[in-house]
C-alpha cells in the first residue's frame, strides 16, 4: 500500500489519572525521525512509544505529543514530597551562595514533577497511553494511505503520458531515419565519386546507428511496467521509486542527445517535464 509521508491525527482518552490527549503529525523526510514530548508522569514510557511508532511508520519527520490533564475535583492534585525535598535542599544550598535569591511558591509549583495526580496507578496510566497511541496510529496510517492513493493516481496519469510519448517516438523513428538517409546521401553525392561505394555504405550505417534509440525506448517501457508493479506492493516503496526516476531521467536525456529531429527533441523535453512532475509527487511517498 502506497502511503504519503504527510499526515495528522489526534485522540483523547479518559483515565482515572486524568484525560490523556495525543497528537501525531508528520512531514517529508528521507528517514524516520521522531520527536516526542511527554508529561512527567509518562517520561519512562518514551522507549516503548518510539518502538510502537517505528513498528508502523518507516519514513518521515514525526512529532508525537502526549498531554495529561489532571482530573477535576477536590484533592485531584497533590505535592510530590520527594521532588519537594530535593528542591528544598537545592534552595538551601543556593541561599548560602546567593543570599539575595528569592524563591516564590509559584515558581516551585511550575517545576516538573512537583504536582502530580493523586493516587494514580502509573502502570494503568501507561497502558492507557499505549492504547491511545495505537488508536492515533490507526488514524495516522489511514490518513497516509488515503493521501497515498491520490498520489498514485496522479503519478500513474503521468506514467501513462510517458508510455504514450515513447510509443510516439517508435512511430516517428522510421520516418526520421528515411529522411536523414536522404539528406546524408544528397550531401555525399558530390564526394561519392571519390569514395568507394562500400566505404560510403559503411559510413552511412555507422551514422544511422547513432540514431538508434530502440534500447532507450525498450528501457522506458520496462521502467513503466516496473513503476506500475511497485504500486501493487504492500511494503513502503519510496526509495525504489526514487531509483526508478533516476533511470527514467537517464533515458530521457539519452533520447534528447540522440535526437536529430525537432519532433523527437520536443518529445524528450515533454518526457523530462513529466518525470519532474512525478519526482515532486514521489518525494512525499513513504
Amino acid at each position: 500500500m502506497i502511503r504519503s509521508m504527510t499526515a495528522f491525527a489526534t485522540g483523547e482518552r479518559a483515565t482515572e489519572g486524568g484525560t490523556l490527549a495525543a497528537e501525531l503529525r508528520a512531514v517529508n523526510h528521507r528517514f524516520l525521525e521522531l520527536g516526542v514530548r511527554l508529561p512527567d508522569e509518562l517520561r519512562a514510557l518514551e522507549p516503548a512509544l518510539r518502538e510502537r511508532v517505528a513498528s508502523r511508520v518507516s519514513r518521515g519527520k514525526l512529532d508525537l505529543t502526549l498531554r495529561l490533564r489532571a482530573p477535576e475535583g477536590e484533592g485531584a492534585l497533590q505535592i510530590n514530597p520527594r521532588v519537594i525535598a530535593q528542591l528544598s535542599e537545592l534552595a538551601m544550598d543556593l541561599s548560602l551562595r546567593l543570599p539575595n535569591l528569592r524563591t516564590e511558591l509559584t515558581d516551585l509549583l511550575q517545576f516538573p514533577g512537583v504536582l502530580q495526580s493523586k493516587g494514580v496507578d502509573m502502570e494503568a496510566l501507561q497502558a492507557e497511553a499505549l492504547a491511545l497511541l495505537d488508536a492515533v496510529l490507526d488514524q495516522f496510517v489511514a490518513a497516509r494511505e488515503r493521501e497515498g492513493g491520490k498520489l498514485v493516481a496522479a503519478i500513474l496519469e503521468r506514467v501513462d503520458g510517458i508510455a504514450a510519448l515513447a510509443a510516439d517516438v517508435r512511430t516517428l523513428i522510421p520516418q526520421i531515419r528515411a529522411g536523414q538517409r536522404q539528406k546524408l546521401e544528397a550531401r555525399l553525392a558530390d564526394v561519392a565519386q571519390n569514395m568507394e561505394q562500400g566505404r560510403l555504405e559503411q559510413e552511412l550505417v555507422m551514422w544511422l546507428q547513432k540514431l538508434d534509440v530502440d534500447e532507450e525506448l525498450d528501457r522506458l517501457d520496462s521502467h513503466v511496467k516496473e513503476i506500475r508493479r511497485v504500486f501493487t506492493q504492500k511494503e513502503p516503496q519510496g526509495r525504489r521509486l526514487d531509483f526508478l526516476l533516476q533511470e527514467f531521467n537517464r533515458e530521457a536525456n539519452t533520447l534528447g542527445s540522440k535526437s536529430v529531429d525537432v519532433r523527437t527533441t520536443n518529445i524528450a523535453v515533454e518526457l523530462k517535464v513529466l518525470i519532474d512532475q512525478i519526482r515532486e509527487q514521489v518525494q512525499n511517498i513513504e
